[in-house]
Parts: C-alpha cells; sequence; structure tokens
C-alpha cells in the first residue's frame, strides 16, 4: 500500500501552503541522495516526498487526492515530470538558494559585466565647533580611480574590448555532470575573462588593461550638525572604481571630533565648569559667559553652593535625529584661595569670629598631637 502523502511530509491533512513548504524543504535535506551517499534507499524516498509536495502543493491535485487518494492524481507510476515539474524552484530553494544547478529555463544566472569597486573608509578629523554647527570639510583619500585614457574600459585608446570567446559573453563557464537525479548544471566565473564576459586584446598602457589607476583624491564632505565622535557618513559611489568600468563602491567616513578648551559634550548638552571665588558665591555675581554662540549673561545669586547648575536651555548641540537642540550646562566651582594676604586673613578671621566659628590651626588636642608628631 502506498505511503499517505502527509504522512511522508510529516504534516497534518489542513496543512497551510507554508506548512507543506517548510516540511518539504526539511523532509529534502534530510533525504537526498547527496546527504546519504552508504544509503541506496535515499533515492528512492527522496522521489517520494518530492512526488507527495508536488500533489500537495497543486490545489486541484490536493482536492482530488484528498477525495480519491493516489488513484485521483495518476497513481504510483507518475513521470518524473509529474514529480519535479512546476515545483522545482522549491527544491533548488532548498538546497541551492533560488540557483538552479539543472539544465533547462528554471536556472538563474547573475548578468555578465565588470565588478563593482570596493568601499573605502577613511578618518576624518575636525573640529568641536565644526561638530556642533555642520561644516563642508575636505577628505584626501587614496583609492583606485577611473583611468582617463582608456576611459575605464581597459582598452588601449582606439581599441575596444571583445566578447569573450570561452564563455560567449556570459561570463560563466558551466559544466554539466550526471547525478542520481540526472543531468545537474554547475557554473562558475569564466577564467579567462574573469567574469566580466569580455577579454582585451591591446590593453591600454597607462592602467595595463585593468581599466584604473591608484591616486589621490579629495572630496568635499558636507558634515551635519550634532554629529559626534564615531558618527560615519557614507558617500555612495565615491570609493574604489571598478575594474574595467564597473561601478565604484561607496566611501565611509568615520568621524573624529577635536576637544574644546572649554566644553564637553554629554549627549546634546554642553558642559563647562565655572569657576567663581567665595565672596563671589556667598555676595553673588553676575559676569558673561562665553558660549559657542556668543556670550550670555550669567546671573549667580547670593549663597550659591558648589557644583550648582545654571540651564541655558536651546545653546546646546542640534539633535542630529531630530528637532531642536540641547542645553548648556554651567556648573559652579568655589575656588578657595591658598594664599591670603596678612589683610586678607585679618578679615576672615573676623567674619569667622562674628559667626562663631573656630578658624586657624588647632593648638592643642588630638590632631595637634598628631602633627607634633610628624614634625
Amino acid at each position: 500500500m502506498a505511503a499517505d502523502y502527509y504522512q511522508l511530509l510529516g504534516v497534518q491533512r489542513g496543512a497551510s501552503a507554508d506548512e507543506l513548504k517548510r516540511a518539504y524543504r526539511q523532509r529534502a535535506r534530510e533525504l537526498h541522495p547527496d546527504a546519504n551517499p552508504d544509503d541506496p534507499a535515499a533515492a528512492e524516498r527522496f522521489k517520494e516526498v518530492a512526488r507527495a509536495y508536488a500533489v500537495l502543493s497543486d490545489p486541484d491535485q490536493r482536492a482530488r487526492y484528498d477525495r480519491f487518494g493516489e488513484a485521483g492524481v495518476g497513481g504510483a507510476g507518475a513521470s518524473a515530470d509529474d514529480v519535479f515539474g512546476a515545483n522545482l524552484g522549491d527544491l533548488f530553494d532548498a538546497f541551492f538558494g533560488g540557483s538552479n544547478p539543472f539544465g533547462g529555463g528554471g536556472g538563474r544566472r547573475g548578468p555578465a559585466g565588470p565588478p563593482r569597486g570596493q568601499d573605502i573608509e577613511v578618518v576624518a578629523d575636525i573640529e568641536f565647533e565644526q561638530a556642533v554647527f555642520g561644516a563642508q570639510v575636505g577628505v584626501t583619500v587614496r583609492l583606485p580611480q577611473t583611468c582617463a585614457d582608456c576611459e575605464g574600459s581597459g582598452a588601449a585608446p582606439g581599441t575596444q574590448p571583445v566578447r569573450c570567446a570561452d564563455c560567449g559573453g556570459s561570463g560563466q563557464v558551466r559544466r554539466v555532470r550526471q547525478s542520481i537525479l540526472g543531468q545537474m548544471v554547475t557554473a562558475s566565473p569564466c577564467s579567462r575573462c574573469g567574469g566580466t564576459g569580455e577579454t582585451i586584446a591591446t590593453p591600454c598602457s597607462t592602467c595595463r588593461g585593468d581599466g584604473r589607476v591608484t591616486a589621490e583624491k579629495t572630496y568635499q564632505v558636507d558634515v551635519p550638525a550634532g554629529v559626534d565622535t564615531g558618527s560615519t557618513l557614507r558617500l555612495s559611489g565615491r570609493g574604489a572604481a571598478g575594474p574595467r568600468g564597473g561601478k565604484a563602491g561607496d566611501l565611509y567616513v568615520h568621524l573624529r571630533v577635536g576637544a574644546h578648551d572649554r566644553y564637553a559634550r554629554d549627549g546634546d548638552d554642553l558642559v563647562t565648569t565655572v569657576p567663581i571665588s567665595i565672596a563671589q558665591a556667598a555676595l553673588g555675581t553676575s559676569f558673561e559667559l562665553p558660549t559657542l554662540d556668543g556670550d550670555e549673561t550669567l546671573v549667580v545669586p547670593a549663597g550659591t553652593q558648589p557644583g550648582r547648575e545654571f540651564v541655558l536651555r536651546g545653546r546646546g548641540v542640534p539633535r542630529l535625529q531630530g528637532r531642536g537642540r540641547g542645553n548648556l550646562r554651567a556648573i559652579v566651582e568655589v575656588q578657595v584661595p591658598t594664599s591670603l594676604s596678612s589683610e586678607e586673613a585679618d578679615l576672615l578671621k573676623r567674619f569667622a569670629a562674628g559667626r562663631g566659628e573656630a578658624v586657624g590651626e588647632p593648638t592643642t588636642g588630638f590632631f595637634s598631637r598628631i602633627k607634633s608628631a610628624f614634625s
């Protein structure tokens, strides 16, 4: 008795088309003769699975099979065309990523032609302000460029490339071998023309037939506002030229931003430290704070404590992936004088005395004894 097609694929009778396809691919991989070289029965089981999927993947044949069984779809003696006909592409997907290794019109072959040039990477150093506000900077890179003498063809001026005699201009050489499934065809780049489909009888003397020469080239790169170290700009078609007129690759510009003498970045915010004296912190002050947009008046109220943060909104870095700008954050740093004149010291002592604060070096007690021990 013939095996049930649903059982062969390992699915329920109500399985969807996608479930059938997934099950078939899995079973086909498991049972393919190339994966079971020591099992002579693998080829027959593989054909049974392929036959089952060929029937169940066709709505009309599946309906007849569900109603009449195998007799409704031509019986077990169906031809190889019935097994592999309309669904051969699924088998190719399972084993060859969509590329038909068999002879016939089902195979897909890439077009012949010169290969694409390589992508090029370069690091560009830019200034802090250029990163914040954007700029146009020059980037010089050494890379293969289209030969001006032959215009990239690789052929000497006055001559042209000719179609490759070995591959007939396809850029591929196909080889046929016999397998248990019939004829199998493999394709590989033509060694004579390198896959371009053309050969050059008289190479250009400047580029020696490559169609490219290596030289330095400078590009003007538009740096958008808000970039930072690690940002990468992609310039399509500005990479290495492809050989023999092939499409150029891309140029990737990795940015490295220099430091600023006053400001640092915290995301889209600019951060700076504002040094003030004890008297300014206690009594308050105001002064002009230099920003990247110009001077701003910063008012420090009386009693300001060390570490207090003043925020100037919208004075930070433009948001690269959004609208508006970050903030400018000025952090107060109260500076304590390290040396005082006698008059200054006397004023501070009188100030401390008025507040009942003990000042000056201790003359007795624990800390005094420790100091004496190290004198």
